[in-house]
């Protein structure tokens, strides 16, 4: 994660005027919305990629990941979409996610156009650890249910067909 950070953030800063990486305040940002993020949006991903083994339904996952990830203000302002569509992207770590680095990396000016107008650090930190909560409870309970189903065989099979695809 960090080296994918520093792969976005050093030719971000470089070519992208008005970042506001620069004080102390944000770089804590940063941090705190990452680490937090990551606790946030990591068990669901085990989650999802326990319950839809295949290669073809982890496909279908991307459709309503993707979907989010469009309607959740990453790459359009939220407020310029309807009201309902506002609170579905709300609903998802991804929207709180995606808010908390803008409070990071933008000037404060730039929270004119987020919802209520403020970059809501006291609400990020509250959705993103309800959604680290639920997906700490939720996770080791399907995982737990997925490892009983395998057998010892059916692992080894599985790990020898991929040694197999890559030697």
């Amino acid at each position: 994660m960090l080296a994918d950070l520093a792969i976005l953030l050093i030719p971000g800063i470089l070519i992208v005027e008005g970042l506001a990486v620069g004080g102390v305040g944000s770089w804590v940002t940063l941090v705190w919305v990452l680490v937090l993020g990551m606790v946030a949006t990591l068990p669901i991903g085990a989650v999802l990629g326990s319950v839809f083994t295949g290669v073809r339904s982890q496909g279908l996952i991307q459709l309503p990941v993707m979907g989010l990830i469009a309607v959740s203000g990453i790459f359009y302002p939220v407020t310029a979409m309807p009201e309902w569509l506002q609170w579905i992207a709300q609903a998802s770590p991804i929207y709180w996610l995606g808010l908390g680095m803008r409070s990071a990396l933008l000037p404060d000016g730039a929270a004119g156009i987020e919802i209520a107008g403020s970059w809501r650090h006291w609400e990020t930190a509250g959705v993103l650890g309800a959604w680290a909560v639920l997906g700490l409870l939720l996770a080791p309970v399907v995982l737990r249910r997925m490892a009983r189903r395998e057998s010892g065989s059916s692992v080894a099979e599985r790990r020898e067909r991929a040694l197999r695809r890559v030697g």
